[in-house]
């Protein structure tokens, strides 16, 4: 599979069905190569890729990040093969441990040890019986790997890695890591905003929403960043975790990342608009790989 080097990561939580199919197939013509789907507790995204991946032609569909604790090993593998099968191997999945606080106190499940539960998981899912047609070629998994000890795993048990609400020192890290082979596909959010003040503070509710999630928080303070930095949402917090300014400015984030060994940047625009559910057409289309 070819996911090319720059893709998009979306919620389409608040949109109907109809206009995510739309919005994928203007994502598609201004080519970028990869839509990347989160999985909350709002639509579900393999379901959401299979819609997709039947509404449009050359556009891959991945799960960023599926949660491993809604669904066990086999279910999962079922999932991969139909939907690669389905689309003429379009289709890979990213999947991950979550959060303990989403876990135990959304979904009321048990946590296990990060790394061992993924190992497992994975190990299981690489044996569970499947009796579909499929592909010619296994479809990708990728892991979604922050600390070193996950990146360790990428190398024997998956295809790749599917870092999120990272920066490019985070990037070179991973891929010292990880060395030649493994896929690195790093997401980034991005603000068409050369306004300072006005960047900061749009990135700063969303920065939110993740700041109290240990895995984000842990691996944040690898990166350098404090525990007053991630508690007041600083301005060096955000910059390391945003890229903002103009076209050339995001551009050049994302050419930090591949510089530091990414594969592939998945960005993720916030609209400064104020409107979360609405995408950001102008950026997307200022650095469309097609424009």
């Amino acid at each position: 599979m070819d996911v090319g080097k720059l893709g998009i990561w979306y919620f389409f939580d608040g949109a109907s069905s109809a206009e995510v199919a739309a919005s994928a197939k203007r994502i598609e013509d201004l080519g970028y190569r990869t839509l990347w789907l989160p999985e909350t507790v709002g639509k579900n995204p393999f379901i959401l890729a299979s819609w997709l991946l039947a509404n449009t032609q050359t556009l891959n569909l991945a799960t960023g990040i599926a949660n491993i604790y809604h669904r066990e090993p086999t279910v999962s593998r079922g999932l991969q093969y139909t939907l690669a099968e389905q689309s003429a191997d379009r289709f890979l999945m990213a999947i991950g441990v979550s959060h303990r606080p989403i876990v135990e106190g959304v979904h009321k499940l048990k946590y296990g040890p990060p790394v061992a539960t993924m190992r497992t998981y994975l190990e299981q899912m690489d044996t569970a019986p499947y009796n579909g047609l499929r592909s010619a070629e296994d479809p990708l998994t990728l892991i979604a790997a922050l600390g070193p000890k996950m990146l360790e795993l990428v190398k024997t048990h998956a295809q790749g890695a599917h870092p999120y609400f990272t920066g490019p020192a985070h990037t070179k890290m991973a891929r010292d890591i990880l060395g030649d082979g493994p896929l690195l596909c790093v997401e980034q959010k991005v603000i068409l905003e050369t306004d300072a003040e006005k960047a900061r503070a749009m990135a700063r509710p969303v920065a939110k929403i993740y700041s109290r999630l240990p895995n984000y928080r842990n691996n944040w303070l690898r990166m350098g960043l404090t525990e007053d930095d991630i508690d007041n949402l600083s301005d060096r917090f955000i910059d390391e975790t945003f890229a903002w300014g103009d076209a050339d400015d995001l551009r050049e984030r994302i050419s930090a990342h591949m510089d530091a060994g990414a594969d592939h940047v998945c960005i993720q625009p916030v609209n400064p608009n104020g409107t979360f559910g609405d995408l950001h057409w102008q950026c997307l289309e200022a650095l469309a790989p097609a424009g």
